[in-house]
């Protein structure tokens, strides 16, 4: 059996706030064998553990008749903490009371109570009405089906059938087109995830093919608050792949405006509002928009402050918030600033350890990277970067490899690395060329590489900063081009060298510049 599987009941319990606990403890005060309650002792034990140590436990409870059996004891207290969390936090969710509802119907239904079972869910119907919880609305249909058939078929008249039918079709309905708008956005962050935004016309049709149903015959006439939510949701990450940052913010800001209808303050998941409002600080940060991406990001922080937050929503909130800071720390050149937030990051991903899903924590340990080179701590830069490159776990993630592989070269440069860097040349040249990502920018760059390793000439290598700068400048005016420098700003970086200034002073001109042009 698998370490991981041996841990569920060690991880289960680690999971669970002191009220969870105590309330697992009232529960099972009812569970006695013997006079004592070996459920509470073996919670308690591992509960003190801070590593699953199943050999100590065993040294523990030498002599006790449950370890005969352990496996089946450990499966009985962690079937047994999942009812005690069930029965904690059933008024806590919709869901789990619409299904309560539903199982007192079962029971009056098999106890031939059918007209208390009939007003059991005629009173789940309305709840599930309200928070659109479509599929428990099949389930009700089918056993008020069950009901009239009770009453024999010579009781059911055509206009009941008919009712009946109508409104297990539109059920159907809505439930279709919520699912078709979720296939869609599936297969677009799925090509967004492996290749990352378009940089070119080809990987551009590539998500218009995906999206083409979506943007031409996309309708919410009739349409539920979660496929509100989800075809706007889908349609800013369309924008945004095919590099059209006004389409993207226009439907995020029709999310922002959904969540604050009554629908939306209702049934809307906080991760979901989070997820909104970090991308919307993004992308107004991108665009230039100083004044409304620090509105938008206080409204994050609120929102955050004000959330009943579980260790999923705290992953959440802790990548999403580091993120768009780092974001908007290195886009302005605040690299002492993007320091701090990294210090936080770093203690906060030993923490999770690997709740934090690959791809996130990937682009964490970038931002990482990025900010401790626009200090000049190269050598810690490295160990970020060296991170990623070496995670087994990123291999379809095309995009931050790639960017990271670039971000490696600059990096051996710095250190004066001069036996490592051709060989940091070759595998990234092996790496773009096996995944097909030899754009315009990577060849420039890559061509820059080669020809640096080769020159000796002080001069020399000037005229070959000058040479990339201008060559960069030229293709970052193109919009496919120009993603590179959302993960790096590699353009400021040959400025810099050519200019003999500092990175960071380059980065916050270059940052000002851009406020005062979109003001």
């Amino acid at each position: 059996m698998s370490g991981r599987v041996n841990e569920a009941l060690f991880d289960l319990i680690k999971s669970m706030s002191k009220s969870e606990k105590r309330y697992f403890k009232l529960m099972s005060s009812r569970h006695k064998i013997g006079g004592e309650n070996n459920y509470v002792r073996l919670f308690d034990f591992i509960d003190k553990q801070n590593a699953y140590d199943e050999e100590v436990l065993h040294k523990h409870f030498k002599g006790e008749a449950f370890l005969n059996r352990f496996s089946i004891t450990k499966k009985r207290l962690y079937d047994h903490i999942l009812a005690s969390l069930d029965s904690f936090h059933v008024s806590n969710s919709i869901e789990a009371q619409l299904y309560k509802q539903l199982h007192s119907a079962d029971i009056l239904f098999e106890k031939s109570l059918y007209d208390q079972c009939r007003r059991i869910l005629r009173s789940a119907e309305k709840l599930a009405t309200k928070h659109e919880n479509f599929g428990i609305l099949l389930l009700i249909s089918k056993k008020k089906k069950r009901l009239l058939e009770t009453s024999g078929y010579l009781e059911i008249s055509e206009a009941k059938i008919n009712e009946l039918n109508q409104h297990e079709q539109k059920t159907l309905q809505a439930i279709g087109y919520y699912n078709m708008i979720w296939s869609i956005k599936s297969r677009l962050f799925s090509q967004l995830s492996k290749k990352g935004v378009a940089r070119s016309s080809e990987e551009k049709a590539v998500f218009e093919e995906i999206c083409s149903d979506l943007v031409t015959n996309g309708s919410l006439e009739g349409a539920s608050t979660e496929t509100r939510y989800l075809f706007h949701h889908t349609l800013s990450a369309y924008y945004y792949a095919i590099g059209d940052s006004q389409n993207s913010l226009f439907h995020l800001q029709k999310n922002l405006d959904l969540f604050d209808t009554p629908g939306g303050k209702q049934m809307i998941e906080p991760n979901k509002k989070i997820s909104a409002y970090t991308n919307a600080v993004y992308v107004l940060d991108k665009m230039g928009n100083n004044k409304d991406s620090q509105v938008y990001l206080s409204k994050l922080k609120t929102l955050a402050n004000g959330v009943d937050s579980n260790e999923d929503l705290s992953i959440k909130l802790f990548s999403s918030i580091s993120s768009i800071e780092f974001s908007m720390c290195i886009r302005r050149g605040d690299f002492d600033g993007g320091r701090k937030i990294a210090e936080e990051v770093e203690r906060n991903l030993a923490a999770y350890g690997d709740k934090i899903v690959p791809i996130r924590r990937a682009f964490l340990e970038f931002k990482m990277a990025v900010a401790y080179m626009g200090l000049g701590q190269y050598s810690t830069a490295l160990k970020w970067v060296n991170h990623i490159l070496n995670s087994s776990d990123l291999d379809k993630t095309e995009d931050i490899i790639g960017f990271t592989q670039l971000l490696d070269l600059l990096i051996h440069i710095e250190l004066n690395h001069d036996k490592l860097l051709p060989y940091s040349l070759k595998s990234a040249q092996r790496f773009f060329r096996t995944r097909n990502r030899l754009y315009s920018f990577e060849k420039v760059f890559l061509q820059f590489i080669g020809k640096l390793i080769k020159c000796e000439d002080r001069f020399e290598v000037e005229d070959l900063w000058e040479e990339l700068y201008n060559e960069l400048s030229t293709l970052t005016d193109d919009n496919f081009e120009s993603v590179a420098l959302e993960y790096f700003d590699f353009r400021a970086w040959a400025e810099s060298k050519l200019k003999n200034k500092s990175f960071d002073t380059v980065v916050r001109e270059k940052y000002y510049q851009r406020i005062r042009t979109a003001c």
